[in-house]
């Protein structure tokens, strides 16, 4: 088995996929509208797809066209994206015009660097640094 998407409910689609894709850097995969069920899906990762073939985890963003907002609730948490350097990631966000909610540094009581940022819709996406040989756990 293998973890294939997360799917997110949003308010505008259009918003959401200029996020992902400017300011995070990921790459729309498919998009399609189904006007029967009045809503629209898109597909979004850091990797392509290889002849069809899914190659990392994506994100699925799901819009209901009659509903332009959602409450998050308090079971959910965020999204984790690794990155080679959480400073300049947050750095790159916020040029682009994306929200740091908590700028890149140790953890709290530990040494891995993350940083937490927000996108349209309010989700928590955590920057986690990839530790070099220097990094302690």
């Amino acid at each position: 088995m293998k973890i294939l998407h997360t799917m997110l409910r949003v308010g505008d689609i259009d918003r959401s996929i200029t996020f992902y894709k400017d300011v995070l850097g990921m790459k729309l995969i498919s998009r399609r509208e189904y006007p029967d069920g009045r809503f629209t899906l898109a597909f979004l990762g850091f990797e392509d797809r290889v002849d069809g073939d899914q190659i990392g985890a994506e994100l699925e963003l799901t819009h209901n066209w009659d509903t332009s907002q959602y409450e998050l609730g308090s079971a959910y948490g965020h999204i984790a994206v690794q990155v080679e350097d959480a400073y300049q990631a947050c750095e790159q966000v916020s040029q682009r015009g994306g929200k740091v909610t908590r700028p890149a540094g140790p953890m709290k009581h530990g040494t891995t660097v993350i940083a937490f940022v927000e996108d349209p819709d309010g989700y928590k996406i955590e920057f986690i640094q990839r530790k070099s040989g220097h990094d302690a756990a």
